[in-house]
């Protein structure tokens, strides 16, 4: 079924669809969103997932590529990332106390709290920080399976198939809670997490996963420029930011 098809019939604001490469879509609103409006999309679970998008975005001028999730394994991506960039990186106390060596995954975790309040919770804060911020809404059912529909890239400094990313990001839904709930411009993707670390050692194992995907969460860090203290900010943390340069 069509982005149109499943808009048919919603009472929603003045917006519009944008199309991009690869037949990516995603409606935008043209106005501001508001968390009332986010929640009930994401309540009534219409086949589409709802996003909370920033300014001067891809979607302004229709910059937006299509990705397949595919059948990408993150027990082989995660790793593989890990060994790239620490061998871009020469300070082996960046990624200390694991050095270089990949420390393996986190385990899944319990969840604090319910997916979509804490999502709920993630939107309002993030409207209350910019209130400019509108809705957009993709044809898709997780998240995850949202950034490929839409045509998301913003990790492509790092690497080139979305899809790739989708896969881990389906990955810490199972396991962390995780919920896709806004993207900001080209390089900055917001996450809520059920079930974040609350343990410094179950942190530490998170934030290497975090240092694979996106390793400028950490080398552009002025207050958590290590592995370890980036590790202390996440523990009971139920909102994760990652930003690409």
């Amino acid at each position: 079924m069509s982005l149109e098809e499943r808009l048919d019939g919603l009472a929603l604001p003045p917006g519009e669809v944008v199309h991009g490469d690869g037949g990516s879509t995603l409606w935008v609103s043209h106005g501001p969103a508001t968390p009332d409006l986010w929640v009930s999309i994401a309540a009534s679970k219409p086949g589409l997932w709802p996003l909370v998008l920033g300014q001067d975005g891809p979607w302004e001028n229709g910059e937006l590529v299509g990705a397949e999730p595919g059948q990408h394994d993150p027990a082989v991506l995660l790793p593989k990332w890990w060994y790239e960039y620490v061998e871009e990186d020469e300070d082996d106390d960046v990624t200390a106390p694991f050095g270089r060596d990949w420390p393996g995954f986190a385990p899944a975790l319990p969840f604090s709290g319910d997916p979509d309040g804490v999502a709920f919770a993630l939107v309002s804060s993030l409207l209350g920080g910019d209130p400019r911020m509108r809705l957009g809404l993709v044809a898709a059912d997780r998240g995850a399976d949202a950034l490929a529909e839409m045509g998301w890239s913003g990790p492509a400094n790092y690497v080139g198939d979305m899809g790739e990313v989708v896969a881990v990001i389906r990955d810490w839904e199972e396991r962390f809670g995780a919920r896709v709930v806004g993207v900001q411009g080209h390089d900055t993707l917001h996450l809520s997490v059920a079930a974040p670390p609350q343990t410094h050692d179950d942190a530490l194992l998170v934030a290497a996963e975090h240092f694979a995907l996106c390793p400028d969460n950490i080398w552009s860090s002025l207050d958590a420029p290590t592995l370890d203290a980036y590790a202390a900010r996440l523990v009971g943390q139920d909102a994760w930011a990652f930003w690409w340069d």
